[in-house]
């Protein structure tokens, strides 16, 4: 049992997609489970839709039909223009279109969770019937009617026994005769709403089905050769790492490292399921395998990550930071759904690093205040060194305007300003 996972680069367009027939092609005819993302930058597209309709622009309908053209552009390029798939492909886009008729009234991340899925959907109908055109079996599955979550909207947490049931008793049947096409990104509700899992979910959802079908490998397919020590498009020194342990995929992943998202190692390293992290600009390479691997020695590994906040709250009266304090914080943080990135505690002061998102820092920002004084700094980066020796402690301090610094005798953090 195997299963694989295509993110949106590799199918930006209908020459990858082309592509992506080629490495499906060459797959086990059975047993064999595909979850692709959304094509290309569509996320960051549907996103711009529910902006423009949460803020009453009048634009949201005309970007969402920009949005449908395209795809029913990519299916005139690909030759597989019938009657099936357009029905399909107008029926995932009608209740969005319903919904932008109406006045915003539901809450943001509801609204976000309708309209963004759209992309996976009708990406994965593309992949499913182009495969079926080169003469492949395939098996459309929507994968709301298998990852079962709550209703916690934009961060769906994932019913794990529910969704392995379901994979159990309705897809491992299936895969018997043919090959699955899905979806990564989105599950259902207990009401048969669509929800999201987290930006840059489809791995986790990958991981999800993995979990579920009990397979042996996970294959997610990248624009890279595989997990490197840095990223490539920010580093020239970036190499890549053959062989990497679960412990520490998920140190990287938990750090910021883009290349597997952070909830994917976990239900993989409980039933010993191998990552393997392929490029799929070159087949040949096996790229780099993630298992239960011990003893390894790692090079330097660098993340950065960039456009975040650093919020500094202090007691109002000097008054020691102490528990009850940090009881008040954390519980604000996750009523506003902020995940941190670092945190540093000092006698009267506590400063922690958060992901950029506008309206719910505002938010938070507004509750601190009412028991705290609070500051931030905007468009900060955090770097992260694993596995550093001294002289690249040294020369991140000569080379940047580092505001803050945390230390283990593993891994370094660094919170960098621009001002």
């Amino acid at each position: 049992m195997q299963v694989h996972k295509f993110g949106g680069a590799s199918i930006k367009d209908a020459a990858a997609v082309q592509n992506l027939a080629k490495i499906v092609m060459g797959f086990p005819k059975k047993e064999v489970l595909i979850v692709v993302s959304a094509m290309g930058k569509i996320t960051n597209a549907l996103e711009q839709v529910v902006n423009s309709y949460t803020s009453q622009n009048d634009q949201a309908a005309q970007e969402l039909t920009t949005i449908k053209l395209w795809h029913l552009n990519i299916i005139e390029e690909l030759d597989i223009s019938d009657r099936v798939l357009l029905d399909q492909v107008n029926d995932v886009c009608i209740e969005a279109e319903w919904l932008l008729e109406d006045e915003p009234q539901d809450d943001y991340d509801y609204i976000y969770d309708q309209i963004v899925a759209i992309g996976e959907l009708l990406s994965s109908l593309i992949v499913h019937h182009y495969l079926s055109r080169k003469g492949a079996v395939t098996t459309w599955i929507d994968a709301r009617d298998v990852v079962k979550c709550d209703d916690r909207y934009r961060e769906g947490q994932v019913d794990l026994d529910k969704t392995s049931e379901i994979c159990a008793q309705d897809l491992m049947p299936r895969m018997q005769t043919s090959l699955i096409v899905t979806q990564g990104f989105i599950g259902g509700t207990s009401e048969n709403n669509s929800i999201t899992l987290g930006r840059e979910g489809s791995d986790y959802s990958a991981a999800l089905f993995a979990y579920g079908l009990d397979a042996s490998i996970l294959t997610v397919w990248k624009d890279v050769p595989g997990i490197m020590t840095c990223d490539p498009a920010l580093f020239e020194d970036a190499t890549l790492i053959p062989q990497i342990s679960y412990q520490e995929a998920l140190e990287m992943t938990y750090y910021g490292a883009k290349v597997i998202h952070p909830k994917t190692i976990k239900p993989l390293h409980t039933k010993g399921i191998i990552l393997r992290v392929r490029s799929f600009q070159d087949w040949a390479s096996r790229g780099t395998e993630v298992a239960n691997f011990e003893d390894l020695t790692y090079p330097r590994i660098k993340v950065l990550r960039s456009n975040l906040v650093a919020i500094k709250i202090t007691t109002r009266d000097y008054s020691f930071v102490v528990e009850d304090h940090l009881k008040e914080i954390f519980s604000l943080l996750v009523q506003h759904q902020i995940k941190l990135a670092l945190m540093k505690n000092l006698a009267v002061s506590f400063t922690m690093v958060v992901q950029t998102d506008a309206e719910r820092v505002l938010s938070l920002r507004q509750a601190l205040s009412n028991s705290f004084d609070v500051g931030e700094q905007i468009d900060v980066d955090l770097l992260t060194l694993r596995h550093y020796e001294e002289q690249d402690l040294r020369a991140v301090w000569a080379e940047n305007n580092v505001l803050l610094e945390e230390r283990s005798p593993s891994t370094a953090q660094f919170v960098i300003g621009h001002s």
